[in-house]
């Protein structure tokens, strides 16, 4: 049986993320504490992890960071009330699968599921991925991609038009045309693709 970790200081959250996931068939292991899981984590079963962005004492990203020191293999999808392009490029550079902004869909939380699982168990599907992201990312214009790639810096519109030298409303012009080669709907899908097809480079190498 597939094993998700839940790490969460909010219990609601916590338990209603459980029993969806437990509705479809995944064993739920819940934690209130990032330390908590840390500390369990090398004796756990494989799986991915929800991991909560904002907790007290250390946050989502600090957990997430440790797993890659400790070099532990727990596809996260970084889970956040809390979204901005900063905090979406700087999970996914470390390697997050997925970020879901509260209150999210149950269909949008079993894809990122069903992802993070792929990552961990098939290496076809991730070469599949890679070439599916670049042929997607040749269809883009030079200054499509030139916004692309100020995306995964983790820029806002305003920077990259300047850096760029055009009004940020050509760049919203821009931004929305890239998505739509990209076939994607928010940030964090047109990250994905820009990261596996080599635009940007994650801090994991």
């Amino acid at each position: 049986m597939k094993t998700i970790h839940i790490v969460d200081d909010e219990y609601s959250v916590r338990a209603a993320t459980a029993f969806l996931l437990e509705l479809e068939g995944y064993s739920v292991r819940t934690w209130q504490r990032g330390a908590h899981f840390l500390a369990a984590a090398p004796t756990e079963p494989p799986g991915c992890v929800i991991l909560d962005l904002r907790m007290p004492d250390m946050d989502g990203l600090e957990v997430q960071r440790r797993l890659n020191e400790a070099d532990l293999n727990f596809p996260v999808i970084m889970l956040t009330g809390h979204g901005d392009i900063a905090v979406t490029v700087a999970a996914m550079k470390m390697g997050a699968v997925d970020f879901l902004v509260k209150p999210f869909e149950r269909q949008s939380l079993l894809q990122a599921v069903e992802n993070a699982w792929s990552v961990l168990y098939d290496n076809g599907a991730r070469r599949q991925r890679v070439a599916q992201a670049r042929s997607l990312v040749e269809k883009l214009t030079p200054r499509e991609r030139d916004v692309l790639a100020g995306l995964t810096m983790g820029l806002p519109n305003k920077h990259i038009a300047l850096q760029l030298g055009i009004s940020p409303r050509t760049i919203e012009i821009h931004r929305a045309n890239l998505m739509a080669k990209l076939k994607t709907r928010n940030l964090s899908d047109a990250l994905r693709v820009a990261f596996a097809a080599g635009i940007g480079r994650r801090l994991d190498g």
